[in-house]
Protein backbone atom coordinates (compact mmCIF):
# COMPACT_ATOMS: atom_id res chain seq x y z
CA UNK A 1 0.00 0.00 0.00
CA UNK A 2 1.83 3.25 -1.05
CA UNK A 3 1.52 5.85 1.97
CA UNK A 4 0.49 9.66 1.41
CA UNK A 5 4.01 10.65 1.99
CA UNK A 6 5.07 8.62 -1.55
CA UNK A 7 1.73 9.73 -2.93
CA UNK A 8 2.50 13.12 -2.49
CA UNK A 9 5.82 13.14 -3.18
CA UNK A 10 5.78 11.06 -6.69
CA UNK A 11 3.50 13.71 -7.72
CA UNK A 12 4.95 17.00 -6.37
CA UNK A 13 8.41 15.54 -7.76
CA UNK A 14 6.79 14.69 -11.15
CA UNK A 15 4.71 18.28 -11.23
CA UNK A 16 7.88 20.99 -10.41
CA UNK A 17 10.80 18.48 -11.74
CA UNK A 18 9.21 17.38 -14.64
CA UNK A 19 6.75 19.70 -15.27
CA UNK A 20 3.50 16.62 -15.21
CA UNK A 21 1.34 18.02 -13.17
CA UNK A 22 -1.42 16.10 -14.05
CA UNK A 23 -0.60 13.88 -10.95
CA UNK A 24 -0.56 16.39 -8.44
CA UNK A 25 -3.74 18.33 -10.04
CA UNK A 26 -5.56 15.16 -9.41
CA UNK A 27 -4.01 14.89 -5.55
CA UNK A 28 -5.41 18.70 -4.39
CA UNK A 29 -8.88 19.43 -3.17
CA UNK A 30 -11.21 21.42 -4.83
CA UNK A 31 -10.45 24.23 -2.26
CA UNK A 32 -6.84 23.72 -2.45
CA UNK A 33 -4.20 26.85 -1.71
CA UNK A 34 -0.51 27.31 -1.75
CA UNK A 35 0.88 30.32 0.90
CA UNK A 36 3.94 32.22 0.41
CA UNK A 37 5.44 34.73 1.95
CA UNK A 38 3.76 36.79 -1.06
CA UNK A 39 0.36 35.55 -0.34
CA UNK A 40 -2.30 32.73 -1.40
CA UNK A 41 -2.37 31.15 -4.89
CA UNK A 42 -4.83 28.10 -6.40
CA UNK A 43 -3.86 25.14 -8.67
CA UNK A 44 -4.12 27.40 -11.39
CA UNK A 45 -1.26 29.75 -10.51
CA UNK A 46 0.78 27.08 -9.06
CA UNK A 47 0.03 25.05 -12.81
CA UNK A 48 1.41 28.47 -14.21
CA UNK A 49 4.61 28.98 -12.11
CA UNK A 50 5.70 25.12 -12.78
CA UNK A 51 4.80 25.59 -16.84
CA UNK A 52 6.92 29.43 -16.42
CA UNK A 53 9.92 27.79 -13.99
CA UNK A 54 10.87 25.19 -17.15
CA UNK A 55 10.58 27.45 -19.55
CA UNK A 56 12.51 29.71 -17.72
CA UNK A 57 15.23 26.93 -16.76
CA UNK A 58 16.81 24.42 -19.27
CA UNK A 59 17.44 21.43 -17.65
CA UNK A 60 15.73 21.50 -14.81
CA UNK A 61 15.53 19.32 -12.31
CA UNK A 62 14.01 18.41 -8.99
CA UNK A 63 15.68 16.55 -5.83
CA UNK A 64 13.70 15.65 -2.82
CA UNK A 65 16.76 16.16 0.22
CA UNK A 66 14.30 14.95 2.90
CA UNK A 67 10.71 14.21 3.36
CA UNK A 68 8.49 12.75 6.29
CA UNK A 69 5.08 12.67 7.62
CA UNK A 70 3.82 13.53 10.63
CA UNK A 71 -0.53 13.02 10.52
CA UNK A 72 -1.64 14.59 8.15
CA UNK A 73 1.13 16.96 7.56
CA UNK A 74 4.36 15.70 4.84
CA UNK A 75 7.41 18.29 4.72
CA UNK A 76 9.35 18.12 2.06
CA UNK A 77 12.92 19.72 2.28
CA UNK A 78 13.98 20.38 -2.02
CA UNK A 79 16.74 21.68 -3.92
CA UNK A 80 16.32 22.61 -7.60
CA UNK A 81 18.86 23.18 -10.31
CA UNK A 82 18.79 24.29 -13.56
CA UNK A 83 20.17 26.86 -16.66
CA UNK A 84 18.46 29.93 -16.33
CA UNK A 85 17.75 30.39 -20.54
CA UNK A 86 14.93 31.99 -20.51
CA UNK A 87 13.05 35.21 -18.64
CA UNK A 88 12.02 34.33 -14.87
CA UNK A 89 11.06 37.34 -12.48
CA UNK A 90 11.45 40.16 -15.43
CA UNK A 91 15.34 38.80 -15.64
CA UNK A 92 16.35 37.52 -18.89
CA UNK A 93 18.40 35.04 -19.52
CA UNK A 94 21.74 34.67 -17.92
CA UNK A 95 22.81 31.17 -19.22
CA UNK A 96 24.07 30.36 -15.61
CA UNK A 97 23.00 27.00 -13.78
CA UNK A 98 20.96 28.31 -11.00
CA UNK A 99 20.64 26.30 -7.44
CA UNK A 100 17.92 27.19 -4.59
CA UNK A 101 16.36 25.00 -1.53
CA UNK A 102 13.26 25.58 0.01
CA UNK A 103 10.68 23.38 1.72
CA UNK A 104 7.56 22.78 1.17
CA UNK A 105 4.59 21.70 4.40
CA UNK A 106 1.74 19.69 2.43
CA UNK A 107 -1.37 19.33 4.99
CA UNK A 108 -3.64 16.48 3.49
CA UNK A 109 -6.92 15.11 4.48
CA UNK A 110 -9.12 12.24 2.98
CA UNK A 111 -6.60 11.19 0.17
CA UNK A 112 -5.96 14.70 -0.57
CA UNK A 113 -3.55 17.76 -0.76
CA UNK A 114 -5.93 20.89 1.40
CA UNK A 115 -2.96 23.06 1.40
CA UNK A 116 0.67 23.70 0.70
CA UNK A 117 2.73 26.66 2.75
CA UNK A 118 6.55 27.04 0.82
CA UNK A 119 9.31 28.47 2.26
CA UNK A 120 12.04 29.33 -0.46
CA UNK A 121 14.62 32.66 -0.80
CA UNK A 122 14.26 34.44 -4.28
CA UNK A 123 16.95 36.55 -3.49
CA UNK A 124 19.38 32.85 -3.56
CA UNK A 125 18.01 32.37 -7.27
CA UNK A 126 18.76 35.99 -8.06
CA UNK A 127 21.76 35.63 -6.44
CA UNK A 128 22.97 32.90 -8.26
CA UNK A 129 22.18 33.81 -11.58
CA UNK A 130 24.71 37.45 -10.02
CA UNK A 131 21.68 39.56 -10.05
CA UNK A 132 21.68 41.95 -6.62
CA UNK A 133 18.69 42.17 -4.88
CA UNK A 134 16.99 45.48 -4.83
CA UNK A 135 13.88 45.27 -2.98
CA UNK A 136 10.30 45.00 -3.75
CA UNK A 137 10.07 48.04 -5.30
CA UNK A 138 6.70 48.31 -5.78
CA UNK A 139 6.86 48.94 -2.12
CA UNK A 140 9.13 51.72 -2.23
CA UNK A 141 6.76 53.23 -4.98
CA UNK A 142 3.55 53.16 -2.70
CA UNK A 143 5.52 54.55 0.24
CA UNK A 144 7.06 57.43 -2.11
CA UNK A 145 3.45 57.97 -3.63
CA UNK A 146 1.92 58.43 0.26
CA UNK A 147 4.78 60.53 1.24
CA UNK A 148 4.38 63.07 -1.81
CA UNK A 149 0.76 63.52 -0.71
Amino acid sequence: MTTMLEKITDAWTKAWGEGDTTAFERLVAPDYARTSKTGAEGLAQVVQQIEESHRAFGDFHVTVLRAIEDHNLVAIHWETEGKHTGEFMGVPPTGRTVTVQGASFISHHDGLITNEAVVWDPREMLSSMSIWHLGDQRSTRRKSETNAH
